[in-house]
């Protein structure tokens, strides 16, 4: 059996969408939203569906839908634009279409986060007592897709130690990452992202890694946050875990119950 057959499979409701997606890689491009380099954004959000897979992150129709579009726009814009009767070439752009949807969906998006932000630090966050108090007002949770751009420098890494060293490979549970995840939380203020798979050995570690990342914030145990943009992302807990293991068999329980439903 695939060892990644063993990790357990994330569902997407909880995180993102597509349109999610696009606007992280017009925001990590620094894309004029008006002006969508179709084919640069269609290939990179399809290297992001090969990513989402190895992940063994349930990929929604919505996103193949949204790949199919992409194509159908970029192909529409390598084709010639054809003359009207009076000789001159007008048509409508193929992209006017997908702008209008993004824009829209930004503006609902920044609102409700900014209802979130106001409420954010010091309701889901736990410090330990002494610990460091947050009061930078651009705080924000960080996206899937963030996480996601930040994990895929860690594997480009990974990739080079595998070809230079034999590592001798080992089971690794995808229950016990979580309980330890939660376990150096309790004994820090937070985690630094990079810091978290800084002692990742192989590939499948950084995946195993980052799906318990996933389940325990689908679970509610823990909050991902971003002080500024392209910033540090810092991992803290939501709340005190007074006992790991039954929290962590809860999270893993509930996600099988929603499969099975």
């Amino acid at each position: 059996m695939d060892e990644k057959e063993d990790i357990y499979r994330v569902s997407l409701p909880a995180f993102e969408g597509p349109l999610d997606l696009l606007l992280h890689l017009i925001k990590v491009n620094e894309i004029d939203i008006y002006d969508i380099p179709i084919a640069l954004v269609t290939e990179q959000y399809l290297e992001y569906l090969d990513l989402m897979r190895e992940f063994n992150i349930d990929i929604a129709g919505d996103y193949l839908v949204m790949a199919a579009t992409l194509a159908y726009i970029k192909s529409r814009m390598l084709l010639p634009v054809a003359p009207t009767a009076d000789g001159e070439e007008e048509e409508a752009d193929p992209r006017q279409e997908l702008v209008r949807r993004l824009l829209e969906y930004q503006r609902f998006k920044k609102a409700a986060e900014e209802l979130n932000r106001k409420a954010l630090v010091g309701r889901d966050l736990f410090t330990r007592s002494g610990g460091e108090e947050i009061v930078d007002a651009e705080v924000e949770e960080a996206s899937l897709f963030d996480l996601m751009e930040a994990v895929k420098g860690i594997l480009k890494k990974i990739d080079v130690r595998e070809k230079l060293l034999d590592f001798t490979k080992e089971k690794i549970s995808l229950r016990d990452k979580m309980v330890e995840i939660l376990e150096r939380l309790k004994s820090a203020d937070y985690i630094v992202l990079q810091e978290l798979f800084a002692g990742s050995t192989s590939r499948f570690e950084v995946i195993v890694t980052f799906v318990a990342m996933l389940e325990l914030i689908r679970g509610q145990k823990i909050i991902i946050l971003q002080f500024r943009i392209f910033g540090a992302i810092r991992i803290y807990l939501r709340q005190t875990v007074s006992e790991t293991e039954s929290e962590v068999e809860a999270v893993l329980e509930e996600d099988q119950n929603d499969v099975d439903r």
